[in-house]
């Protein structure tokens, strides 16, 4: 089914096309260091990475100083490499996400244009672009991306090799691209590099019953280049570190999936609301998107005498996905940012048959939604909490009210150019709404962000701290101020995640509060970092401390007196009975 009136899809000139995508890249790539880094991801793989930089060791990864043997070092290598050619920041490190999304992007619209056309092409990554989960995970320094992006260069150059117009070297040539993304994953994320898309591919052959897949696909050849890529690191960590096999494969592996071990449990329906806000402006192309599948849209006769289906293959993609992760044990948000390539092709190939009156009213709909959100933008500046008081809020709101407001501009715009100009330009505008909404809500949560990274206590805390003076976490772990601070954490009582690197090196963190009390008190200049709770306690044991500097959330102390500190935190003592 394709439109009846073609030339309303009309796209813009190539010029004008090279002047979207620039625009695009210096929205995409400049705000990157429009917020502080949050806590946990953000801040500990920026440390990892800034410690992986300074000690330079690219196989033992360490996390304060401590072994953190959860992932794989691809993302930290990269974060890594970019400290190394333009230092250390936030930019820097969010650097790693922001590539894996623009390449995972332009593998898709390359896939898309090879099976679709090219209009379904642009179509697709306009559609990702405008994918509120897509744009937001590409600029959250997290795996997820990065595993995302990798994962969707393997569907990409899977579908470009099963092509029937591929010549055999093309077709060896896009297998090997997409076993060698494969290693990429895997080096990123694990195991689930490789089980996921071996999932889709047993779906998808069972369901078609095109077992003659399986020979295009270069099993051989492609695991030897798969294994090129990832087996140096795993022999060189395993040869240097021998508890490394047990705890990544098992611990991380197979107890994280079929148990609640790491705390991040949630109901089998989980993901359904990050699904519906994740693909939220593209909703009403299900319809469409379900008949483009149903259809076998591109679906020609391959290599193997039966059809690849195209379509089918990238339904089957985001819904394996989505299923096992909402089968694992262990759930957090950004694990099912892989399946939006998918949806994003079947949205390109949706919005490239939609007509005129189904596309006015995707665009009614949003610009409802757009009002909406401006009329709860005052209601936003009353918020008041106590994490973050309603000044916050205050200025949060103003960034949803003008994100909200571009929004509405830009579905004015989009009905406009599509009485004017056709389909195309119409959808462009609508897709760049979106993008830029949810980049100006991104930016507007550093009024939230940057008290959560401590960001505001860091001249303080530097005017104090050397860089031979230990500064313990007491009873909390810190994952953005030592990020800032350039300096890592000795744990004290409760190591948290870094429980396996204590293990390993027990002399390198405090197993109670007693011995921390004790050591702080030796006479050796010290720093620590804890919570007003555990600061309220130590205070009641008349243990010597001077803040430093104090947030909501966390109390930085010295165990002497630096310039400009308060006086020791002392209780009264007791008076003796008459």
């Amino acid at each position: 089914m394709r439109s009846s009136t073609p030339s309303r899809y009309a796209g813009l000139p190539l010029g004008m096309i090279a002047l979207v995508v620039i625009a695009i890249l210096l929205v995409w790539f400049g705000t990157l260091d429009a917020r502080h880094l949050l806590r946990p991801d953000e801040g500990r793989y920026a440390e990892i990475s800034r410690e992986m930089f300074a000690s330079g060791d690219w196989v033992t990864i360490r996390y304060n100083a401590l072994k953190y043997f959860e992932k794989p070092p691809f993302h930290m290598w990269v974060t890594t490499l970019a400290y190394e050619l333009f230092g250390v920041g936030d930019w820097q490190a969010r650097l790693c996400v922001a590539l894996s999304a623009i390449v995972g992007l332009g593998a898709s619209v390359l896939a898309a244009t090879r099976w679709f056309g090219a209009r379904a092409g642009l179509l697709t990554g306009l559609a990702l672009l405008a994918a509120p989960m897509w744009s937001i995970a590409g600029h959250f320094n997290s795996l997820d991306m990065t595993l995302s992006g990798a994962l969707a260069c393997v569907l990409a150059f899977m579908m470009l090799a099963q092509h029937p117009d591929a010549s055999p070297a093309a077709r060896r040539g896009w297998m090997l691209a997409c076993w060698v993304a494969m290693g990429v994953a895997i080096l990123t994320k694990g195991l689930v590099g490789i089980a996921l898309p071996g999932l889709v591919l047993v779906v998808y052959t069972v369901l078609t019953r095109d077992f003659g897949l399986w020979r295009r696909l270069h099993l051989v050849s492609g695991i030897v280049a798969m294994l090129v890529v990832t087996v140096p690191w795993f022999w060189l960590i395993s040869t240097r570190n021998p508890e490394f096999p047990h705890f990544f494969f098992i611990h991380e592996h197979w107890d994280r999936y079929t148990s609640t071990t790491h705390s991040r449990t949630g109901s089998p329906w989980y993901f359904v609301p990050l699904l519906l806000l994740g693909f939220l402006p593209w909703l009403g192309l299900t319809p469409r998107m379900w008949a483009t599948v149903r259809e076998r849209a591109g679906a020609v006769r391959g290599a193997g005498g039966k059809p690849f289906q195209p379509a089918l293959m990238a339904l089957i993609w985001a819904a394996a996905i989505f299923v096992f992760f909402s089968l694992s044990g262990s759930k957090l948000p950004g694990y099912i940012v892989p399946i939006f390539p998918a949806l994003a092709m079947l949205a390109g190939v949706a919005l490239d048959q939609i007509d005129e009156r189904s596309w006015r009213r995707q665009v009614n709909a949003v610009m409802v939604l757009a009002v909406a959100g401006l009329a709860a933008t005052p209601f936003v500046a009353t918020l008041d909490r106590p994490s973050n008081p309603n000044e916050v809020f205050r200025a949060f709101s103003v960034y949803t009210g003008v994100a909200f407001a571009v929004l509405l501009g830009g579905m004015a715009l989009a009905r406009r150019l599509l009485r004017s100009h056709g389909l195309f330009p119409s959808i462009t505008a609508f897709s760049l709404a979106m993008f830029l909404t949810c980049t100006i809500g991104l930016m507007g949560h550093e009024t939230m962000g940057r008290r959560a990274s401590g960001a505001d206590m860091v001249p303080a805390i530097r005017a104090v701290l050397k860089d031979d003076m230990p500064l313990y976490g007491v009873r909390l772990l810190d994952h953005t101020l030592p990020f800032y601070l350039g300096h890592t954490l000795t744990m004290v009582e409760a190591p948290d995640e870094l429980e396996f690197g204590v293990q390993q090196a027990p002399d390198q963190w405090i197993p109670t509060l007693d011995g921390f009390i004790a050591r702080w008190r030796d006479g050796h200049p010290a720093m620590g970092i804890m919570s007003p709770e555990v600061y309220d306690q130590l205070a009641a044991r008349q243990v010597p401390m001077h803040v430093v500097a104090r947030d909501l959330r966390r109390v930085v102390v010295s165990n002497f007196p630096p310039p400009g500190a308060t006086a020791p935190a002392q209780t009264p003592e007791p008076k003796p009975a008459p």
